[in-house]
């Protein structure tokens, strides 16, 4: 597992996406959400821009984030 710190009081999920170097750029990233790839929280997650905060869990393949 990972952690990323999450500066302010949330991060996009897009953004997490590239500042982790999961994605290259935001149109792959959006492409990753598109197709039903990350969950968060144990649910899927495919709203582009949804709000991370500290405490959220997500998952892509075999990779977990934890945010802090």
């Amino acid at each position: 597992m990972q952690e990323f710190q999450i500066e302010g009081d949330y991060i996009e999920l897009i953004g997490l996406l590239k500042a982790m170097g999961i994605a290259e750029t935001g149109g792959q990233a959006k492409a990753i959400v598109e197709e039903g790839l990350v969950v968060r929280n144990g649910e899927v997650e495919l709203r582009k821009r949804a709000k991370l905060v500290i405490g959220d869990l997500i998952e892509l393949d075999d990779l977990q984030i934890k945010l802090i």
